[in-house]
């Protein structure tokens, strides 16, 4: 006892400097959120700009993302492929990657932006508990992917107003400043999330982008889910590409985006770049009010008993049943509605065309599971 007295100052900074190095260990492991997962892109990729090529003032930002460019031999139509809208949507962006790893263009070109709110990726929502990475393991070795917010992280634009006036002049609560999906056609002098889309519109103009395809996911009880948003200008791409998909027996709903609903991409895009927009909805349980603890089985598998008990009491616009909804078929209704709608564009326009070979079949995918498309993380 009396040595102990005698050490006590020791014993105590000892203790401190242990608590000091752990608090800075766990510290550290949080901003691995910032730390961008490799994207492996297919031999055929041409270049990967930035979005700061189109737009220079989100250089250095947060809001700053590679682009993916796949051209082809022959000129044809250009096809932009938006991931990461909203980066709790896991996958939007494993499509874009999927695409990224497999594709190769003949004619045309593909432009592919996985991570569209990078700033999003390196956050998760408040008050959700949820967990930071969610991965697959593939024949050479586990592949990790961050599990991000809806919205811009508050870390790089900070404070939300009371009210937010979108570009477009609609008027949302403040937080929805933040929301990509709200933004366009954005502001060359706005807030972070504003300049993030008018970097995209630039690309839309700069890359001349004929047909836009933005990948999103939705909470099984919201009535906008496996559908197809369509512009007023693609409502015939659309519908050819809904009959399409029925002949191969997937379910997929028509929504037109309302006219009065202004700053989302199926809207500006049309609207302001002019192109033809359409947007893709699958199921996501795991970003749902109705679901329990935020597992990694629920964002893989899609699995939680709470959306079960919804389903039985019919409070689901989706069948779910105990297997829930995995990531690996959501990712390949993704693809599936992404072919149909480039083989209905193909059919509508025989002379500006888009050819791509690699696009993973989405029945393969769906039986083999995401990760058998997905290459070895490089050592």
């Amino acid at each position: 006892m009396v040595e102990f007295r005698k050490n006590y100052h020791f014993y105590t900074a000892l203790i401190l400097l242990l608590l000091g190095l752990l608090l800075a260990f766990f510290s550290g492991l949080q901003f691995k959120m910032s730390q961008e997962e490799d994207i492996y892109p297919a031999p055929g990729l041409s270049r990967i700009n930035r979005l700061s090529d189109y737009f220079p003032a989100l250089a250095g930002t947060p809001g700053d993302t590679k682009v993916f460019i796949f051209e082809g031999p022959e000129k044809g139509a250009n096809v932009l492929i938006t991931g990461g809208t909203h980066p709790n949507e896991p996958a939007g962006f494993l499509t874009a990657a999927v695409l990224i790893e497999n594709i190769q263009v003949k004619r045309g070109k593909m432009v592919i932006i996985p991570r569209a709110n990078a700033s999003g990726f390196t956050c998760n929502d408040p008050m959700d508990a949820s967990l930071q990475r969610f991965y697959f393991e593939t024949m050479g070795g586990r592949r990790q992917f961050r599990f991000g917010s809806r919205l811009t992280n508050p870390v790089h634009q900070w404070p939300d107003p009371t009210l937010y006036e979108n570009p477009a002049g609609q008027m949302l609560s403040g937080s929805e400043v933040r929301n990509l999906n709200r933004c366009y056609p954005g502001r060359p002098h706005g807030y972070l999330t504003e300049k993030v889309a008018f970097g995209i519109m630039e690309m839309i103009r700069q890359e001349k982008i004929d047909l836009g395809v933005d990948l999103h996911e939705s909470a099984p009880e919201y009535p906008v889910i496996n559908a197809i948003v369509f512009h007023d200008n693609s409502a015939e791409l659309a519908a050819m590409a809904q009959i399409a998909l029925q002949a191969e027996g997937l379910d997929f709903r028509l929504e037109a985006s309302p006219v009065n609903l202004r700053g989302l991409s199926h809207r500006e895009w049309g609207d302001v770049a002019g192109i033809k927009a359409v947007l893709i909805e699958t199921p996501n349980p795991a970003q749902g009010r109705l679901k329990g603890k935020t597992t990694l089985a629920l964002v893989v598998e899609g699995k939680d008993k709470d959306y079960l008990k919804a389903s039985r009491l019919g409070r689901l616009f989706i069948p779910y049943d105990e297997n829930g909804v995995p990531l690996s078929e959501r990712v390949s209704r993704h693809l599936a509605a992404l072919a149909a709608v480039l083989e209905s564009w193909n059919e509508m326009d025989s002379e500006n065309q888009i050819d791509i070979s690699g696009l993973p079949d989405w029945k393969e995918l769906l039986e083999k599971g995401v990760e058998a498309f997905l290459q070895p993380p490089k050592k």
